[in-house]
């Protein structure tokens, strides 16, 4: 079993040794008197935290970075996004991964739940980063019942293939949204992840629009439209959550399902800014943060996230004391491992090995009276110094192998594709 011992780190304002054996933590203490381990690293001046998940994302569209900017939703994804996303190949989303990846680690996160086609080439490039992803097969039937038919069988069949990668990779279904999916498929999707115990990642209640079409063609509001069907359970992590009525949160927490907040992307497409935090946790609804895709929030740093989250939800109640730095802190950590259902996001014995080691001595992070509101109101991905997954260094001190490649052969396939298939 191979062995990782970090050095003199600090752990909760106190130096300590961590010894990870196999991908767990195995031991936090003052000095840890150990021989024969296979890695050693010196964290004098270096703060370990646990590496953040990032509870809803589009990896691939790191190759749509700048481009549809300040566009209406709807105007974006249908003039802009689909279109080129049409002509998107298997290499094209590796690459975009790849580079997501790369992003991801550079910046504290070490485990990702992705919506995207070409879910196999999604799930290799995470594979090959050493990254930890749980990654969607993107259902969209649009009622077409061939369409859903496939997607039916396709579930059954990527559940298989996604079992030749390691258990970094997690397979999950992700019907896109109600106004893309029909209500037979989102029953299918709710029976598919009982049986299977899989994540439902499903977009739920992003905009006003969706809120008034549903109650146009449904009679119902998304959540209470997802009841009616009788679909909706604990599997289910719904993505955005921002317009729902105390009966929708009602439904939502007796489901067991769990909401993720996206400030930037809700932001930057002027979507909406009342997210109910305070709410949700009154009712005990589990809560993430996500950056959504760099096409629509331009960067994967969840340091960024965490304090959009924080700030957005204190103007928009106009209360400072909402979305506290620990609690927001907590949902991008710990709470979104949990989400989904993998034993990390945790700097404590037995816990899965996914941390990060922090720079100290930085101006953004100096003084630090409160190293949970430095990480929330103060730092970015750049205090990021090393971060390991699974037991596994995938960056130390900064540097991670093959990164020139993957920025190359990212910014060319973005190029191509917009160069041929994009608007100008």
């Amino acid at each position: 079993m191979s062995s990782l011992l970090i050095r003199r780190t600090l752990v909760e304002g106190k130096e300590q040794d961590i010894l990870i054996q196999g991908n767990r933590i195995a031991k936090i203490a003052p000095h840890i008197a150990v021989e024969g381990f296979t890695q050693e690293i010196d964290g004098h001046d270096l703060i370990a935290v646990p590496g953040m998940a990032n509870t809803h994302t589009h990896a691939a569209m790191t190759l749509f970075r700048g481009y549809g900017d300040d566009l209406p939703l709807f105007t974006w994804l249908n003039d802009y996004i689909w279109p080129v996303e049409a002509h998107m190949t298997e290499e094209d989303v590796y690459w975009g991964v790849r580079l997501a990846c790369l992003e991801m680690a550079r910046t504290g996160t070490t485990c990702f739940l992705d919506m995207y086609s070409f879910p196999l080439a999604t799930a290799q490039a995470i594979e090959d980063s050493g990254m930890r992803g749980v990654v969607s097969y993107t259902l969209f039937d649009r009622g077409e019942e061939k369409r859903a038919r496939e997607d039916r069988e396709n579930c059954y069949r990527y559940l298989k293939e996604f079992e030749r990668f390691s258990q970094r990779v997690v397979y999950s279904i992700g019907p896109h949204a109600i106004y893309t999916v029909s209500g037979k498929q989102l029953r299918f999707c709710k029976d598919f992840a009982e049986e299977n115990g899989v994540v439902v990642h499903l977009h739920l209640s992003e905009t006003q629009k969706e809120v008034d079409d549903a109650l146009k063609e449904y009679g119902k509001r998304p959540a209470l439209y997802l009841e009616d069907l009788g679909a909706l359970s604990k599997h289910f992590v719904l993505a955005h959550s921002l317009y729902l009525s105390d009966e929708e949160l009602q439904v939502i927490a007796a489901s067991g399902a769990a909401c993720v907040h996206n400030p930037a992307s809700n932001m930057k497409l002027a979507s909406g800014a009342g997210f109910r935090f305070e709410d949700m946790k009154r009712l005990g609804i589990p809560v993430g943060i996500g950056t959504d895709g760099c096409s629509s929030s331009n960067n994967l740093d969840m340091f960024i996230a965490m304090r959009m989250a924080a700030l957005l939800g204190k103007v928009s109640f106009k209360d400072p004391t909402v979305f506290s730095a620990k609690e927001v802190y907590s949902a991008a950590t710990s709470a979104g491992y949990q989400i989904l259902g993998i034993d990390g996001g945790r700097l404590e014995e037995g816990a899965l090995a996914d941390l990060c080691l922090l720079r100290s001595k930085t101006p953004i992070m100096t003084p630090c009276h409160n190293l949970v509101s430095n990480l929330v109101y103060s730092a970015d991905g750049s205090v990021v110094d090393t971060t390991i997954v699974d037991g596994k260094v995938i960056m130390l001190h900064g540097c991670i192998e093959g990164e020139e490649e993957v920025l190359e052969k990212t910014a060319e396939r973005a190029y191509n594709l917009i160069g041929k298939y994009g608007i100008r």
